[in-house]
């Protein structure tokens, strides 16, 4: 149980959580619920709840956690997340990290032209199809420790993606999101550590999601893409669980009849 996140945690979800979705304002400036109210949503006393925030309070049961769920309204990966912090869910250990299934290897194949790809839950890249080699970089000409999607957009961001304006920082905040439940899961993975450090010293927008907890990963993103034979691209970013794996899975899509939509169909 790791009381310090899990503290973190409450604290950050409660003060993201506004009087006026739960309870009838009071005209307060206050942001956020306070711990009394939190408390009362979750039928239990002030007094442990504030324990709770301030990591000194013994683990708390199954049924604590769902009564914390319900106050503070979590979704279900934040639920998920909080039991792990909690130590209600062991954490992962190598030995439950199977290998790559073949089909995972082969589905971006069956994909056809549409460039996309299979990353672990490190953001590792271990599949992927020649569109998305065409559209992005040739993987298989990297190291293996760089053939990540984290270590790529901080070597390639400045010049190969962007985003709209109304969705600057989302991508990094997904990176965030993904790497802060898989942290949860394997809290002793270095080379997690390591690619979350790397990544919060180059970006103040996964530092801040990452600071938020934030767990709940963006399953579409828009993004623009400028090739060095393409030119600039609208592309939507799409990514897909696969069922029973930590294993995601990436494609990349541009709106039907659109320059970017024909301009992807020259990649293969």
């Amino acid at each position: 149980m790791s009381k310090a996140e899990l503290a973190d945690f409450l604290r950050r979800r409660r003060e993201a959580l506004r009087p006026k979705q739960v309870i009838r304002p009071s005209g307060r400036r206050t942001p956020g619920l306070r711990r009394e109210e939190v408390a009362t949503l979750a039928g239990m006393s002030v007094s442990y709840y504030e324990r709770l925030e301030q990591a000194r309070a013994p683990r708390p049961s199954p049924e604590v956690l769902a009564a914390l769920g319900t106050a503070l309204q979590l979704t279900a990966a934040e639920r998920e997340h909080l039991a792990r912090l909690a130590g209600q869910l062991p954490p992962g250990t190598d030995a439950d990290r199977r290998p790559v299934p073949a089909e995972a290897h082969r589905l971006p194949d069956r994909l056809g032209p549409i460039p996309a790809y299979v990353v672990d839950e490190r953001q590792d890249i271990v599949a992927w199809n020649s569109a998305a080699a065409a559209l992005i970089t040739d993987f298989g000409l990297l190291p293996a420790e760089e053939r990540n999607t984290v270590r790529l957009s901080i070597r390639l961001g400045g010049t190969f993606c962007g985003a709209p304006a109304a969705e600057q920082g989302e991508f990094a905040r997904q990176f965030a999101a993904q790497l802060r439940a898989a942290g949860a899961r394997y809290p002793a993975d270095r080379v997690l550590g390591e690619l979350v450090n790397e990544l919060a010293a180059h970006s103040p927008e996964f530092a801040a999601g990452w600071r938020d907890h934030d767990v709940r990963p963006v399953p579409t993103l828009r993004k623009r893409l400028r090739h060095p034979e393409l030119g600039e691209l609208e592309v939507v970013r799409q990514t897909l669980l696969l069922p029973g794996t930590d294993l995601q899975l990436a494609m990349y899509t541009a709106e039907p009849g659109s320059p970017s939509a024909a301009a992807l169909a020259q990649l293969v």
